[in-house]
């Protein structure tokens, strides 16, 4: 293999042409060797403008190329487990879009098949990457607000409202995988487990769906985590731009502004309350491509054997809070968070 990690992108979804592609190209040890997707003359611009060497029509192609060593997955949430494990049974490391599949079981299997062929499996969690991530870690874990025992998080964008109406997008589409809770919720799940540290062990929710559908457009779970910690989490298709998360301690609080999750490559904030004061203390975290970020960290884990930032245990673990907030909401009853973690793999 070259000293560069040669990259396959099944589909040329905008999360990859804006994201993704651009922090390949960019990154120090990858570079993008091909891309397929159904319309390959809607991508010749992309292709040219991020130095990719072959386009083809076939995922399949990318898959059997063997001059690709990882492939990035950027397809629809319900086609994630499907294209991830034909790529890890045809011996390609997988960096794939968030969520990773559409149940704890599926990413199990998938976990089964990442280790049984030797190869790299991991969920492109890209905001755990920014350093101001790590800096809210690190305050958390220095005692700047005490015990944590609170997370609010919200994840809400508006789409149009014919769009609502048709159900043209993907992420309106009945299939599983579709609606507002896994899509962007699984931020919100994500941010809770990270800054709590444990499991919630049971969850209650409220969606509002989509007339004549089974496709939630607008969510919030309450997730609570023994023995005196709880969280809650919105997701929407419905509401105006939300991007943002609050840890709530014993001896103060941390707020990120609305660019919680995707801050790009400005300066990012801090909000940190001391016990008792009104004015938050404002700290600034330089800029930094977190996509990169995410890009390089996989590079060295398939290269160098580095250590996973983002865990199929985690990634199993957090599909089991989602599963157990989409039965809460269908039903109405409070479920008991269970089947997180690996299992027997």
């Amino acid at each position: 293999m070259e000293d560069k990690l040669a990259w396959g992108i099944l589909g040329n979804a905008l999360i990859a042409q804006k994201c993704v592609m651009p922090a390949i190209a960019c990154s120090r040890n990858g570079r993008i060797k091909a891309l397929a997707t159904s319309r390959p003359l809607d991508a010749e611009d992309v292709v040219k403008s991020n130095g990719i060497e072959q386009l083809y029509e076939n995922y399949e192609d990318v898959i059997q190329n063997p001059h690709i060593d990882a492939v990035y997955v950027p397809l629809p949430n319900h086609l994630h487990a499907l294209w991830t494990l034909k790529a890890l049974l045809a011996g390609k490391h997988v960096l794939c879009e968030k969520p990773l599949a559409c149940t704890a079981e599926e990413a199990r299997q998938l976990a089964r098949a990442a280790a049984a062929n030797d190869c790299v499996l991991m969920e492109a969690l890209m905001y755990r990457f920014h350093p101001r991530t790590q800096r809210v870690k690190t305050l958390i874990s220095m005692g700047a607000i005490g015990v944590p025992h609170l997370v609010r998080a919200a994840f809400c964008f508006s789409m149009a409202e014919e769009i609502l109406k048709s159900g043209n997008n993907y992420r309106l589409k009945s299939q599983p995988g579709g609606g507002a809770l896994m899509d962007v919720g699984c931020y919100g799940v994500s941010v809770a487990r990270l800054f709590l540290e444990r499991e919630p062990v049971s969850v209650q929710a409220q969606a509002v769906y989509r007339a004549d559908s089974e496709v939630d457009i607008h969510a919030v779970g309450n997730l609570r985590f023994d023995p005196d910690a709880l969280a809650t989490v919105e997701a929407s298709f419905c509401s105006g731009l939300q991007q943002t998360y609050s840890i709530i301690g014993s001896k103060g609080a941390i707020d990120l502004p609305q660019n919680a999750f995707i801050p790009w490559d400005k300066d990012a904030v801090i909000y940190y309350r001391a016990h008792g004061e009104e004015k938050p203390e404002r700290i600034i975290v330089p800029g930094a491509d977190q996509y990169q970020l995410m890009i390089e960290h996989f590079g060295d884990q398939v290269r160098d054997g580095a250590k996973p930032l983002v865990t199929l245990e985690d990634s199993i673990k957090n599909l089991a809070v989602l599963d157990a907030l989409g039965e809460a909401a269908r039903t109405g009853c409070t479920v008991a968070v269970c089947g997180g973690g690996l299992g027997n793999i």
